[in-house]
């Protein structure tokens, strides 16, 4: 459990200062008005597809398998609009970090669906809410905790003074923070009717998962990690469907717990956990992070990867 961020003399050193300048600029940023921050981060996303080719392709590879119906152009249009959300998205960790609580109200267009929370939490349950990586997900984060302070459940980053303003910007949100390692403390917030945030929508290997379609692609590896969270006694399982409309608002929905989950049958269960996260990225394609290597794990490890 991570309820805070220490800060330490040694972040100060000179293999910190790029951090530090980093940070600094996303800051000064966070200032700007949102129009004119959503802009820059149109451009620093332009950037991104132009140079990095690598992050290019593989977002190229996930829409082509996922959207084959679409044209090569219409297909070319979405990986640009994503690249652009990507740098959006990067100014919007500023804003998610930093901005007052009345920015981020005014940023809220809607927000619909919290009586399934409460109705979960009046009898007795904590909720696991599955929420795909949208670009915009730390703002989402960020509204959530207007209305709901949620349990994140979350990858500690690799860098120390950037762990430290991780913890510091998505506790503003959260009551406290669990590493994804630690299964027994997610447990233990669902059994204390937390709200908490579970991401099932990436490749994470072999391990305790099953092939089954997401998208146009029949047998992506999808993790089963979220049914062993969801058999608890003490959960059910709702999702989220968020989306930054063209005005800059934030749109946010909680669907409805799935029922009789989980049914004992992993792959069928899996299969509705995707069909959740289709339905949410299905709202903004281009919001989505088709950066991440999605389809890396074959079932046939001999199988020519896709990138």
């Amino acid at each position: 459990m991570v309820t805070s961020a220490n800060f330490k003399l040694s972040f100060l050193g000179p293999r910190y200062w790029l951090t530090w300048i980093g940070v600094l600029f996303l800051y000064l940023i966070s200032w700007l008005p949102q129009n004119l921050q959503i802009a820059m981060g149109r451009q620093i996303g332009r950037l991104v597809y132009k140079f990095m080719k690598r992050r290019r392709h593989i977002a190229q590879v996930n829409i082509k398998l996922c959207f084959p119906h679409l044209s090569d152009a219409e297909q070319k249009s979405l990986v640009l609009k994503n690249m652009e959300n990507t740098g959006i998205a990067m100014i919007e960790t500023g804003m998610a970090w930093w901005w007052p609580q009345w920015r981020v109200q005014k940023a809220l267009g809607s927000f619909k669906g919290l009586e399934h929370f409460e109705r979960i939490q009046a009898s007795g349950k904590g909720v696991l809410l599955l929420i795909p990586h949208v670009l915009h997900l730390e703002m989402t984060g960020r509204i959530m905790g207007l209305e709901c302070q949620g349990v994140g459940f979350y990858r500690p980053h690799n860098n120390p003074l950037m762990e430290y303003f991780t913890i510091k910007g998505r506790l503003r949100s959260n009551e406290y923070l669990i590493g994804r390692k630690d299964v027994k403390g997610l447990l233990h917030a669902l059994k204390s009717k937390k709200v908490c945030y579970y991401l099932p929508d990436q490749d994470y290997g072999r391990k305790r998962c099953e092939f089954v379609p997401f998208y146009a692609v029949p047998d992506a590896a999808t993790t089963t990690g979220t049914l062993m969270f969801a058999a608890s006694k003490n959960c059910e399982a709702v999702s989220l469907i968020s989306h930054r409309d063209e005005n800059n608002k934030y749109h946010l929905e909680i669907v409805p717990e799935l029922e009789n989950f989980p049914s004992g049958d992993d792959r069928a269960d899996v299969i509705r956990v995707n069909q959740r996260i289709e339905q949410a990225i299905n709202v903004a394609p281009e919001q989505y992070m088709w950066l991440h290597r999605r389809f890396k794990t074959r079932p046939d490890k001999n199988t020519p990867s896709f990138y």
